[in-house]
C-alpha cells in the first residue's frame, strides 16, 4: 500500500509517499480501508516534531479517519469486518495518511449513515475535542454561560453548535468575515474580535474556552466568575493569572472514544450538528495540506481532508 512517511522531523519536504507492507490488526486493534483521512494542525506538530507525545521515527502521518473494517484482532467484538467506521488511529494520533490503516477498537465507532467517509474524516478529533472541553472539562449544564474563542474555526464551531444544543448560553468570538456563520450555527452573542473587545460584552462568565491562546486567553480571566473556569485545547495557562482571579485553568489533549464518537454521530444523523469541509485534495498530494497548514497555501475555512483513491 502506499502512505505517507517521515523518517526525519521538519518542513512539509520532508514528507515520503512509500509503498509499506499493508499492516495486521493486534490485540484491540481493527485494520481499515481508508476512504478518507482528516487534517489537523496536529499532524505538523508531529511532522516538525513538536508533538506533546514520543514519536518514534520513522512514521505514517494522520489520525482522523473513515473507511471499513477488513480486519479485527484477535480480541476485538466490536466493531466487525465490513462496518463503516470513523474515528482516529491511535493515541500517538498517527497512520492515517495511507490506504490502510491500523485502529484502536476503542477510539473508532459506526460512521454517520448520513453523511459520506469524506464528511466523516473531517468530524472526529475537533468534534470530541469541542464536546470534552464543554462538558468533560468545564462541566457546563444548561442555563450556565461559556466565552468561546475561535468560534469559526473547526472545533469552535462544533462548540458553537454542541453548547446550543445543551442549553448553554453562548459568547463567541470570531474575525468580521465569520460573525454571520458563527451566528447562523447558534450563538447568543457574536463579539467581532477585530472591531471589539470582548470584555465589553462578557462578564461573570461559568466557562471560558480557550481555542486561541496568547493574550486573549490572558485577557479572559478577568472575564470568568470567580469559580469559573478556563478551559485551554491549545496551551497551558497562566497559573499564577488563575490564582489570582480566583479560577480554574486547565489545558487539556483530546481523548477520543467510541462513546463519544456514536453520541456525535446520533446528533449529526439528527440533523444536530452541521459539518464543514473546508478542501479535499487527493491523498498523493498530501503534501500540499501540509503548505497549506504552514501559511504556505491559502487555507480553507473549514477541514481539510484527504480523499483516498478506492478502485
Amino acid at each position: 500500500m502506499m502512505a505517507w512517511r517521515v523518517h526525519e522531523f521538519g518542513p512539509p519536504e520532508t514528507m515520503q509517499f512509500e509503498r509499506v507492507l499493508v499492516p495486521s490488526p493486534g490485540p484491540g486493534e481493527v485494520l481499515v480501508k481508508v476512504y478518507a483521512a482528516g487534517v489537523g494542525p496536529w499532524d505538523g506538530w508531529i511532522r516538525a516534531g513538536r508533538s506533546a507525545l514520543p514519536q518514534p521515527l520513522p512514521l505514517t502521518l494522520g489520525s482522523d479517519l473513515a473507511g471499513e473494517v477488513q480486519a479485527v484482532g484477535p480480541d476485538v467484538i466490536d466493531p466487525h469486518v465490513g462496518d463503516q467506521v470513523y474515528g482516529v488511529t491511535n493515541s500517538r494520533f498517527i497512520g492515517a495518511y495511507a490506504e490502510y490503516a491500523l485502529a484502536s477498537a476503542a477510539m473508532i465507532a459506526r460512521k454517520p449513515a448520513s453523511i459520506d467517509y469524506i464528511e466523516a474524516a473531517s468530524v472526529p478529533v475537533i468534534a470530541v475535542t469541542a464536546w470534552q472541553g464543554l462538558f468533560d472539562q468545564a462541566q457546563l449544564k444548561a442555563g450556565q454561560t461559556v466565552l468561546i474563542h475561535g468560534a469559526a474555526g473547526n472545533v469552535g464551531a462544533y462548540a458553537v453548535q454542541l453548547a446550543r444544543r445543551a442549553g448553554i448560553r453562548t459568547i463567541a468570538t470570531a474575525a468580521t468575515d465569520d460573525v454571520a456563520f458563527v451566528r447562523e450555527l447558534g450563538a447568543d452573542t457574536v463579539v467581532d474580535f477585530q472591531t471589539e473587545r470582548f470584555e465589553d460584552a462578557a462578564r461573570d462568565v461559568d466557562a471560558v474556552l480557550d481555542l486561541v491562546g496568547g493574550e486573549t486567553q490572558k485577557r479572559s480571566f478577568q472575564v470568568l466568575r470567580r469559580g469559573g473556569k478556563l478551559i485551554s485545547a491549545v496551551s497551558q495557562p497562566d497559573q499564577d493569572l488563575a490564582k489570582s482571579h480566583g479560577v480554574d485553568a486547565t489545558f487539556f489533549l483530546v481523548n477520543v472514544t467510541t462513546r463519544h464518537l456514536t453520541e456525535i454521530a446520533g446528533l449529526i444523523d439528527s440533523g444536530d450538528l452541521r459539518i464543514r469541509v473546508g478542501t479535499v485534495i487527493p491523498l498523493a498530494d498530501a503534501r500540499e495540506a501540509h503548505l497549506i497548514m504552514e501559511g504556505i497555501r491559502r487555507p480553507p475555512k473549514g477541514k481539510i481532508v484527504l480523499a483516498v483513491d478506492t478502485k
